[in-house]
């Protein structure tokens, strides 16, 4: 088992978008909304924790590259009983980054469930509730340098 050689690829600007959804209480987005969460504010505390993700990402997934990262964009969609995360990231490099996406997704969702666990846990101490689903790339586009 070996790494990808990409020494031969040309550089090109990428960029990745990718989206997953965290489904929580009523209550807690209630919560969440009016500024409540005894952590925080979970939307600010898992935008920071995308960003370092992204960053991250070479360290955490064995054959991801480690690229320069230009930008990093993390949005939140609050519907009546979920929350969507989407993160865009983008380098001019040889391979793409699509992982780093997804890394800053996942973390932003589970920084989230993080700060809002008290809230989320039934009388057993479960999560009934509470999932994280609908994690994917929803684009990806690479252009020449």
């Amino acid at each position: 088992m070996g790494t990808i050689d990409i020494g031969d690829k040309e550089l090109q600007k990428r960029t990745a978008k990718a989206q997953g959804t965290i489904h929580l209480k009523r209550e807690t987005l209630d919560l969440i909304l009016s500024g409540d969460i005894k952590k925080g504010d979970p939307l600010k505390t898992a935008e920071i924790a995308a960003i370092l993700a992204v960053k991250k990402t070479p360290e955490l997934i064995p054959h991801c590259h480690n690229i320069p990262i230009e930008k990093i964009s993390c949005d939140f969609n609050i519907a009546s009983e979920s929350i969507t995360a989407e993160v865009v990231v983008r380098t001019t490099a040889k391979t793409g980054v699509e992982m780093e996406a997804l890394v800053g997704v996942t973390t932003a969702l589970n920084t989230i469930w993080d700060l809002v666990k008290y809230l989320e846990k039934d009388k057993e101490g479960q999560y009934p509730d509470t999932q994280i689903t609908d994690i994917r790339v929803i684009k990806k586009t690479k252009t020449k340098e």
